[in-house]
């Protein structure tokens, strides 16, 4: 009897402390309920600031803060159009991937992961 020789499973990229620190920040900038709706309401299409502030229901003050936390975390850019700015995603791999995370079902423990939340 002859066996067919089973090749070794292919080896997943390698994960850098660069791939590490990318994941830490859009953890940072999803564990802000307003930043998160930033990034979704970009994933749609880019935004003027004093737009995505009405349509967020938070002061331009708000919205300036929060996207320039969204800047330093690298996953929004600013594009000049004149003397206003209006932002966008800095990769729409980010875009695809927020609609992966839209779909993911987890199971929440309502007693861990409510407001007065012991797990952080």
């Amino acid at each position: 009897m002859t066996t067919t020789p089973v090749e070794p499973p292919a080896t997943p990229p390698t994960v850098t402390l660069t791939h590490t620190a990318a994941l830490a920040r859009l953890g940072h900038a999803l564990s802000d309920a307003t930043r998160a709706r930033i990034l979704l309401a970009l994933r749609e299409a880019p935004a003027y600031p004093s737009d995505l502030a009405d349509a967020l229901g938070v002061s331009r003050q708000v919205m300036s803060n929060q996207l320039a936390c969204l800047r330093g975390c690298g996953l929004v850019e600013g594009v000049r159009d004149g003397r206003r700015t209006w932002y966008r995603l800095t990769d729409q791999h980010l875009a695809a991937a927020l609609g992966d995370l839209l779909r993911l079902v987890v199971a929440v423990d309502p007693a861990c992961c409510g407001p007065d939340c012991t797990c952080a």
